[in-house]
């Protein structure tokens, strides 16, 4: 056997060996992966069990408080310690319209699940096997672009390696935003965090829930702080007076201080919230930006700050504030701020294109790296019957934007 034959032999071993150690490695990973989640999403298991009963702990907690605080503020404030009627009712009154809202959104929250992929973005059984025998990215990014395109799957955002991104446990093309949740143990749609305070995933389906509740939950400690605040004073000067127990007095001393600890901690949280509201951004993508096929834009779905408001809470004011879903969308693709400014305003959020119009391998303007730039207009060439190129001079009509870079 000569050098160049034994060369392209070796070459052919090595590979085919490489080809089986990836091979082994995605299944041994996937192994571990199952027989870490069997016992807690197991019916039979008595530590999934354990696992799903310790979940609801921090659930049960906020609710133990807000019922202790019911009690502090209704009965050992209102009813034995003020004296003035009206102000016991206008107190009554006002606690109670914050303290539906609050709840409202909360629960919301809580069961609110979301929606789960759609099949069409199910990878099959067939092109899985050759996804984790595939020596290469190259071969991979082929097999998942040649899938997009079969499908007309409505992504758009790419991996660090500009591949599509897919979930190897759930065995689906991911869409845009989508990422998978350990603890839930599937994709979720627009992942924002998991929540441990409300035992679900904050996403498409829940997030305006999740800022109501945070937004309620500090009105909510403001009323009990603002109200109970006059007695703490007369606490602190030893003239307050209850009608009740003597205990009764601590228990308006502490709900004034648990009321002030939560609601600076919430004002933060809520804060946080609002500014990716107006950004357009989950907390995901705020600690790293999606990645489009000309490389990260932390930008790329930003539309506006209106216009990334009612993404969220949707166009209909009325229901702004109400725990209801009215947010746009379908949570499966979302427009960019290309797309958003091609539209020029016609029609509505739903008739945007989201899709990307180009072949899924090659190349397209859609996002880019964030850079300045300095843009012009050139004059958009007409044709007249004859087929000879006549264009519009400055007096013309509407031209064409050209960007340099």
């Amino acid at each position: 056997m000569d050098y160049g034959s034994y060369l392209s032999a070796y070459r052919a071993e090595n590979m085919q060996t490489k080809k089986v150690q990836r091979y082994l490695k995605r299944k041994k990973a996937k192994s571990s992966y199952n027989s870490l989640t069997m016992g807690v999403e197991g019916d039979n298991g008595r530590c999934g069990l354990c696992i799903r009963i310790t979940k609801w702990l921090p659930v049960v907690f906020i609710l133990a408080v807000i019922a202790w605080s019911y009690f502090a503020f209704v009965v050992q404030l209102c009813l034995y310690t003020m004296e003035e009627v009206w102000l016991k009712v206008l107190s009554l009154i006002i606690y109670h319209i914050s303290l539906t809202l609050f709840l409202w959104a909360y629960f919301q929250t809580i069961f609110t699940t979301s929606n789960r992929v759609p099949r069409k973005f199910k990878i099959p059984q067939n092109l899985m096997e050759r996804i984790e025998s595939a020596t290469n990215d190259t071969e991979i990014s082929e097999i998942l672009d040649n899938l997009v395109r079969t499908q007309q799957l409505p992504v758009q955002t790419r991996t660090n390696i500009s591949q599509i991104r897919f979930c190897e446990k759930c065995q689906i093309i991911k869409p845009d935003r989508t990422h998978h949740c350990s603890v839930c143990g599937h994709c979720i749609l627009k992942m924002d965090h998991h929540c441990p305070w409300v035992n679900n995933c904050v996403c498409f389906d829940n997030y305006k829930f999740f800022i109501l509740f945070l937004a309620y939950a500090f009105l909510y400690c403001l009323v009990v702080f603002s109200i109970s605040c006059r007695y703490f004073i007369q606490f602190w000067r030893g003239d307050l007076t209850t009608h009740g127990s003597v205990d009764g007095k601590f228990h308006v001393l502490f709900v004034f201080f648990v009321a002030a600890m939560f609601a600076v901690s919430l004002v933060s949280l809520l804060g946080y919230h609002c500014y990716l509201v107006t950004k357009n951004r989950s907390t995901l993508e705020s600690f790293r930006g999606p990645i489009f096929r000309h490389g990260p834009d932390k930008k790329g779905f930003h539309l506006g700050t209106y216009n990334n408001f009612i993404e969220v809470f949707g166009d209909d004011k009325k229901k702004w504030f109400l725990p209801v879903f009215s947010s746009l969308g379908d949570g499966i693709s979302y427009p960019t701020r290309h797309s958003w400014n091609n539209f020029n305003g016609n029609g509505n959020y739903n008739s945007i294109d989201t899709a990307d119009s180009t072949p899924v391998s090659g190349n397209s303007p859609d996002h880019c790296v964030e850079v300045k730039v300095e843009a012009r207009r050139e004059p958009t060439p007409k044709f007249n019957n004859n087929g000879n190129g006549s264009s519009d001079g400055p007096n013309g009509s509407n031209g064409t934007p050209l960007v340099y870079f």
